[in-house]
């Protein structure tokens, strides 16, 4: 594999002249350039990028945290980062923290080490604190979930909003009895949508019951399980609202299961309107979040930190569409 001496021997020229020519020095003579470019192509020589971005302190590399690359939800924001990313000379490292605190700090490591310029959280296990110590060091964005007292930009959507008005939906079509399968973690969106749902029920005069409450947790299997013990009761809720698709999959098959028909007999209503949601039968009611847009703005916040930019912390909420399928209304059902 031919080095930079080698280049530099076939140019007939010193290292230090083929190094300005890698780095677009204009200093540099336009017949001396041409001739550092036909050795560079002649002996086929690729130069270290990374040691190169290391002595300028910059890798080009993102740290992109998220709690699970298993979940659909996420592809479309990666693909927002990525793309802006890459328009930018940017490329993006995947972690998969599986919510678990220790890795995470074990990840960030790397943005510590300069390994990385900067870093998303999808959902970050550290605290508040932790949150605005990093931010005040490092380039640093919160995307999707976040904490509200970290000095950390932030780009979401208005989660307890958009609970409120799908779970205002199953109340419009006549629903008195609606169950929700949510989450015991302390992701915001977690507990912005149960509190919307709960707060939904008392503007109407429908009381609270916590017997129409199950944890799915994001998971099917635990979704499908809980569900169950919903429309396994006598007096079992004529619709659920679960807090993912994910979730409202297992909602489905769980009502299926029990030969009820969705929505005849029980209307299911999920949240972020993953691929899945318009491909499953019934097409499921869902709450669509922009997660392509979300992603470009996260990576678009963390550019600007990254080049100096943004002054103080961004806090960005973009808009969502409840989109409204076969799995609620029987009207749409052809």
């Amino acid at each position: 594999m031919a080095t930079i001496v080698d280049v530099a021997r076939e140019a007939e020229v010193s290292v230090a002249t083929v190094s300005r020519v890698l780095n677009n020095s204009t200093s540099v003579l336009p017949k001396t350039r041409e001739a550092v470019l036909e050795a560079i192509e002649k002996l086929n020589y690729k130069p270290n990028l990374l040691g190169r971005n290391l002595r300028r302190s910059q890798t080009k590399m993102i740290l992109v945290l998220l709690p699970t690359v298993s979940n659909p939800f996420y592809s479309g924001i990666v693909k927002g980062i990525e793309d802006i990313g890459h328009k930018n000379g940017y490329n993006i490292m995947l972690c998969n923290t599986n919510s678990d605190y220790q890795r995470e700090k074990t990840y960030l490591e790397l943005l510590k080490n300069k390994l990385s310029d900067g870093v998303i959280f999808m959902a970050p296990e550290l605290n508040e604190e932790e949150l605005s110590e990093i931010g005040s060091k490092y380039p640093a964005v919160q995307c999707c979930e976040y904490k509200e007292g970290a000095c950390v930009s932030h780009v979401s959507i208005d989660n307890y909003k958009a609970a409120y008005e799908i779970v205002s939906h199953l109340i419009e079509l006549g629903h008195r009895r609606i169950g929700l399968i949510g989450s015991k973690s302390n992701c915001i969106s977690s507990i912005q949508r149960h509190e919307a749902y709960k707060r939904a029920l008392e503007d109407n005069g429908i009381q609270f019951d916590t017997d129409l409450v199950g944890y799915g947790n994001y998971s099917y299997k635990r979704a499908l399980k809980a569900a169950k013990a919903l429309l396994s009761r006598d007096d079992r809720p004529t619709a659920i609202f679960a807090i993912s698709d994910i979730m409202a999959i297992g909602a489905i098959r769980a009502a299926k299961e029990a030969r009820l028909r969705v929505p005849h007999d029980v209307a299911v209503a999920g949240f972020d309107n993953i691929d899945f949601a318009s491909m499953y039968d019934p097409m499921i009611t869902t709450i669509a979040q922009p997660r392509y847009e979300m992603g470009c703005v996260a990576m678009e916040l963390l550019l600007k930190q990254i080049k100096g930019e943004l002054d103080e912390p961004k806090s960005i909420m973009l808009d969502y569409n409840l989109i409204i399928r076969e799995s609620t209304k029987v009207d749409t059902l052809k």
